[in-house]
């Protein structure tokens, strides 16, 4: 799992790329919640580079989504590949979460 990330303004847009699953999850989540800044309030994760998400991945997405809910911030994800967004609608995670397919639809969304 690589991360990069690029914040303009108030928003965060993170791009991850690899395989998100039960021997990186912990890992996925502390990266990103170091990335988080206290003035961003719109956070972007693009998954265009994900190749693989496992059910660990996906209680890491609901922990981000839920902790910034808590702040008042904006979280979405955008940019799924075939297999991930796969696994984001038989989950139902695409109720849950924001997706979007750019990241320039989810800067506006």
């Amino acid at each position: 799992m690589e991360f990069s990330h690029d914040r303009s303004g108030d928003t965060l847009v993170v791009n991850a790329s690899g395989r998100v699953d039960g021997s990186n999850a912990s890992d996925f989540l502390e990266s990103l919640q170091g990335m988080f800044d206290p003035g961003d309030q719109k956070i972007i994760l693009d998954l265009g580079g994900l190749e693989y998400i496992s059910s660990a991945g996906l209680r890491v997405l609901l922990m981000a989504a839920q902790n910034l809910d808590k702040q008042n911030k904006s979280f979405s994800i955008c940019s799924l590949t075939e297999a991930v967004g796969d696994v984001f609608r038989i989950s139902g995670f695409d109720q849950i979460i924001n997706v979007f397919p750019s990241v320039e639809d989810a800067k506006q969304g």
